[in-house]
Order: C-alpha cells, then sequence, then structure tokens
C-alpha cells in the first residue's frame, strides 16, 4: 500500500470523478492557492450524453473521451492519478483508492465528491450480462459489436426464425438515451447498411423501444413526447409502453403488460437505459455523517451540496439529490463550479453560514430522436413557462450545444467532420467492431469468479472499473483474454 500523499503547506483539495462535475471543479481551481488531486477510475473525461453516437458508429470513442491528464497538463497545481476510490474516511480526512493491486491513501483538506452513477436494474443485476448499459466507453463499444455482429450472424443463417430473433433490437427505457439509441439503430439499418449484405435485407430489422412508463420521453411532457414517439413510429420503431421486464436471457425478455399478462419478445441483441443508481461511496458517507440517501443512493446534501458535520466534503453531480436539479451534464458542472467557488471562499475566511445556498440554473433540455429531428424544452426568464419546439431547428440546437461542450479543438472539428458524412450521406466511419470488445467484459466477470475474487472486485472488473489482474510469483500483470479462454 502506498504511503498517504505528505501534506502540503498549501491547503489540499482532493476531487473524486473525472466527468463534469469533477472536471469543471478542478479547472475553476486552477488560479487558486491550493494544491489540487483528481482521482478518477478511467484516464479519461467521457461526454457521456454523447455515447450513443460511439455505440452506433457516428463518432469515434476518443472525440468524447480526452485523456484528463491532457485536459489538465497546463494546470500547474493539479496532478491526475488513476485508480477507484473504494473508501473514505471523513473522521481522518483521507480518501483510499486502488489501481491493480496498488492502493493508494490520499489526504485532503477539501473533498469534492463528483462519482457519478451506474446503471440500474432494479435488483436484477444479472440482467447486466445480456443487456449492457450506456455509462461508459466500454458499454458503448460492446453495445456496437452486438448490433453489428447481430447482422453478420443473421447473414450466415438459414433458419427464419433464428434470423427474426437476431434481427430483433430492443431498447429498455424510453428516456433520452433510449429515443436517441432506437432511433439510430433504425437509421443504421435502414439507409448505413442497406444493400451491404446478400442474404438478409438490413431494412427488415425490428428496432423495439419499451417502457414500464406510459409514455416517450416523461421530463419534457406530454406534446414533446407524443412529437417523439411519432418520429420514431415513421422510421419504424416499435413503441411498447406501460411494459415491464421481469427477465432477460441470452435470447430475449419476458414483459409484464399493464393488464397483468406476460409475453415474451426473441431478441439475441438488447440495451439497458432505464434507471441509475448513484455510486456506492453515497451509503459509506450516510453512514459516517448521517446525511441520508434517496432510493437511487444519491446524497440528500445541504443547501451548499456539503453534508452534515463536513462543511468542506461537497457532493455534486450523479450523487447529489438537490430538488429541481436534473441528473444532467448541467447540473453537474455547475455543482462543480460551486463546490470550487466555495473552497476559494473559505480560504478568503468565508464561514459556511455565510455561503449562499446552490441555485441551479435551467438552460433547457434536449434530445435527439433522428437526423433533422430533435425536441428542446427552454425556461422562460421571468416566468414559469417553458419554450418548446421540435424537429429541425431544435436538431441545429442540439447539435450546437453538444458541440461546445465537448473539450478540445480537435475533437470538436473531427466531431464536426464526422456529422457531416453521417447526416449528408449514408456512411459512418466508426464501424469497426472486435469480438474482444463484445466479450471481454463477461470474460472478466468469469475470470474473476475463477479466480475466486471478492464479488465487489469481481464486478468492479466486470464493469471495467478496474484492470483484471492474475498472480505470477510476487508480481500481478494484466490477464490475458487466452487466459480467459
Amino acid at each position: 500500500m502506498s504511503s498517504p500523499t505528505p501534506t502540503t503547506a498549501r491547503p489540499h483539495v482532493v476531487i473524486v470523478g473525472s466527468g463534469f462535475g469533477g472536471l469543471f471543479a478542478a479547472q475553476r481551481l486552477a488560479k487558486s492557492d491550493v494544491d489540487v488531486t483528481l482521482i478518477a477510475k478511467t484516464t479519461h473525461h467521457l461526454f457521456q450524453p454523447m455515447l450513443y453516437q460511439v455505440a452506433t458508429g457516428i463518432i469515434a470513442e476518443g472525440e468524447i473521451a480526452p485523456a484528463t491528464r491532457v485536459v489538465l497538463r497546463k494546470q500547474e497545481n493539479t496532478k491526475v492519478l488513476l485508480g477507484d476510490v473504494f473508501a473514505i474516511d471523513l473522521e481522518g480526512k483521507t480518501v483510499t483508492s486502488r489501481l491493480l493491486e496498488r492502493v493508494t491513501v490520499t489526504p485532503y483538506d477539501s473533498l469534492i465528491i463528483a462519482a457519478g452513477a451506474d446503471q440500474s436494474y432494479f435488483g436484477n443485476d444479472h440482467f447486466a450480462e445480456y443487456a449492457p448499459g450506456m455509462k461508459t466507453i466500454d458499454h458503448a463499444l460492446e453495445l456496437r459489436g452486438r448490433i453489428l455482429g447481430a447482422f453478420e450472424q443473421a447473414e450466415l443463417s438459414d433458419d427464419p426464425e433464428e434470423r427474426a430473433k437476431l434481427l430483433t433490437f430492443v431498447v429498455v427505457g424510453a428516456g433520452p438515451t433510449g429515443v436517441e439509441l432506437a432511433g439510430q439503430i433504425a437509421e443504421m439499418s435502414d439507409k448505413t447498411l442497406k444493400g451491404t449484405f446478400r442474404n438478409i435485407d438490413p431494412t427488415e430489422a425490428r428496432v423495439i423501444l419499451l417502457d414500464a412508463a406510459p409514455a416517450v420521453l416523461p421530463p419534457f411532457g406530454e406534446k414533446l413526447g407524443k412529437k417523439a414517439a411519432d418520429r420514431l413510429e415513421k422510421l419504424g420503431v416499435e413503441i411498447q409502453l406501460n411494459a415491464m421486464v421481469v427477465d432477460l436471457d441470452y435470447d430475449g425478455l419476458v414483459v409484464k403488460d399493464k393488464d397483468g399478462s406476460t409475453r415474451r419478445i426473441e431478441s439475441q441483441c438488447k440495451v439497458w437505459s432505464a434507471g441509475v443508481q448513484a455510486s456506492p461511496l453515497g451509503k459509506q458517507l450516510a453512514e459516517q455523517s448521517g446525511v441520508e440517501l434517496d432510493r437511487a443512493g444519491r446524497v440528500k446534501v445541504l443547501p451548499d451540496l456539503s453534508i452534515p458535520g463536513n462543511p468542506y466534503v461537497f457532493v455534486v453531480g450523479d450523487m447529489m439529490a438537490v430538488d429541481g436539479v436534473p441528473g444532467v451534464a448541467q447540473g453537474a458542472i455547475q455543482g462543480g463550479r460551486y463546490a470550487a467557488d466555495a473552497i476559494k471562499a473559505g480560504l478568503n475566511g468565508q464561514a459556511q453560514e455565510q455561503r449562499k445556498p446552490f441555485s441551479y440554473y435551467d438552460k433547457g433540455s434536449m434530445a435527439t430522436v433522428s437526423r433533422f429531428s430533435a425536441v428542446m424544452q427552454v425556461p422562460i426568464p421571468g416566468t414559469t413557462k417553458k419554450f418548446e419546439t421540435e424537429g429541425y431547428f431544435a436538431w441545429l440546437g442540439w447539435l450546437a450545444l453538444h458541440l461546445i461542450y465537448i473539450v478540445g479543438f480537435r475533437n470538436r472539428l473531427n466531431t464536426l467532420v464526422n456529422w457531416f458524412f453521417a447526416f449528408s450521406t449514408r456512411g459512418r466511419t466508426q464501424l469497426a467492431v472486435t469480438e474482444q470488445q463484445v466479450y471481454a467484459r463477461t470474460a472478466l466477470g468469469a475470470l474473476s469468479a475463477l479466480e475466486g475474487k471478492p464479488e465487489e472486485e469481481a464486478e468492479a472488473e466486470a464493469a471495467g472499473a478496474i484492470p483484471s489482474t492474475k498472480a505470477v510469483g510476487s508480481e500481478a500483470v494484466p490477464s490475458s483474454k487466452a487466459e480467459a479462454g
């Protein structure tokens, strides 16, 4: 185990997570008289709202996942550590992280926790083996392999029933991610892959979007939800609402309808975009400070985003539960900046009771449905009303806003070029897949089980949080796919 980092003369701010909350908090502290350590379990900052475009071959993963070290390289007061934070000691004011077999303890004076959230399967975690979520680069690449692999398998099959199963794609969850993904799978099969196979017709692929809720895009309201549903149906997407998934396996899923009856859908390629579960670090905070958690495990922070008895421990992003603040990028960005500003104000003598409560500025919500079509909802300043629109201009607004928040000029330029070709032609430049992308997650899980590792560690490795290792002599080396087989 690594020794704790020696306390410096300057206050030490530790940030957990390299998402929007963590990255923007670190950047806010760039010129402050503090030392900053950002600890994350991945080497990149992920622009999660565009993962579905990686999964459907529109853009490359590097364009929405720049290396965190590169982004912060000119910020001299900040260092980046790779590791999965698994313990926080509020009394001892330390954070403990792990990378392979190396455990590192990092002390802090101020702490910003922006560890994000994972996919929630509502108590059915075994569903993850057959229906990956959409929270990480690994998920997106695996899903791309599953989608394109289904077409390849169907091309080789002479059995009509097997072909139908392979060409049926089910997206669980009719929120923004589910809507965007279903629309892109439909467009890819209808346009990009049209004419590329000889034994099957990709345009006959069946795309199903289902949700236990009674509407598509519930947060956007009935009008925009209906517009999005109409557009999806024109693309050929089957929308099944009031339909709850009660079982799921390799070959399909069982759905329970509103009337209580159950039915089975045969489908090999499934994706889960319903529900989120906050990082388990929230439970540790609750046990040590008495702070409450909501049903999704999010921390019910104080008005200044801190937790009881710990004025310099802040929780931001998808981990925080604040009324009126949705789990979107803007909530994380504004929360991260607020926490950083509170730390800077504290250096100048401001007490906790002098802080103004965190106030979220709602810049609106957007979701794409297909090329040239999106829905947009923007609050009208000074009123309780919202401006709503859909179609082509909403789609242009979505492109412009998301382009702004991609980190790095080159990434923005590359994304713009890929968008131009993807939306003006049938072509998509990112259709390469590998067997490892499809099977690595389950192989790592199986390997961890064979090695008898703790359940928590096996789950982290299967999700890609930490690399798998196998002891060889006195060293720990990464396990290869061949070993997993």
